[in-house]
């Protein structure tokens, strides 16, 4: 049967022997560790003492994960492993333990955020907007060594299709949510009770990832809940990653 957690094969307190009256149980079998990776979902049933269930979770990518100081608790995915007190090599294998501190998307998040007090967490992408314009430019420019489009085509391109090519409709601009009187009252008075968020929580929405710590056991519950870090919490953990990166730059 292998290892055996069983205390029957252990000597006395005097230093004795003692016999060996019964056969081992599948109970006091000594299973080896989870160690629950990242990645779609894999989770076993182990029947254990009793006719007790445990969930051996093998890999796990989501979580539901508490916002203490808001008290609202979302279902996210977790992004990665980037700190464990007892072992660096959870940490470069991703292996999502009890008290591992992870990253988590911060969509689900952000999204309650606006809906509750109408304040967009998110910075705007500036980024994307301006490669567009630029595509915008190089498209509106004629091209060195190519004629100018002459009336022939222009008739071709302004023909009607032929009999049973349906023409494509234009597509229409969504509109705008519609926000009443009311829910405008409702967000303002939100706004006053409203505690303000730490600029180093402000920054982890705006770089779409939370730092948050696993609560729960993986690999017997089958679950990899946590809470969002805040306060002197995440201040101490902060340091703790910053001096680890210092420690890897030299």
């Amino acid at each position: 049967m292998g290892i055996s957690r069983d205390s029957k094969h252990k000597r006395r307190a005097t230093g004795g022997k003692r016999k060996i009256h019964r056969k081992k149980r599948k109970f006091e079998l000594g299973r080896p560790p989870a160690l629950t990776k990242l990645g779609s979902q894999r989770i076993h049933p182990v029947r254990c003492r009793g006719g007790r269930i445990k969930y051996r979770a093998l890999r796990l990518e989501t979580g539901n994960y508490a916002w203490p100081s808001e008290a609202v608790t979302r279902k996210t995915r977790v992004l990665g492993v980037v700190y464990n007190a007892s072992n660096n090599e959870l940490v470069r294998t991703n292996t999502l333990v009890k008290s591992a501190i992870v990253q988590i998307d911060a969509t689900p998040f952000r999204q309650w955020y606006e809906q509750h007090y109408g304040i967009n967490l998110g910075k705007a992408k500036t980024g994307a907007a301006a490669p567009a314009k630029t595509e915008a430019k190089k498209e509106a420019a004629p091209k060195k060594g190519k004629k100018e489009s002459t009336k022939k085509d222009a008739k071709k391109e302004a023909a009607p299709k032929k009999e049973g090519e349906a023409a494509a409709a234009p597509a229409e601009p969504a509109a705008p949510a519609v926000v009443t009187d009311n829910t405008r009252r409702k967000l303002a008075e939100r706004r006053k009770e409203r505690i303000p968020l730490a600029q180093s929580l402000v920054d982890q929405f705006a770089a779409g990832r939370l730092y948050a710590s696993i609560t729960s056991r993986p690999g017997q519950c089958g679950r990899c809940d946590g809470y969002i870090l805040e306060g002197e919490e995440l201040n101490f953990y902060l340091r703790k990653l910053q001096k680890k990166k210092g420690k890897a730059q030299q």
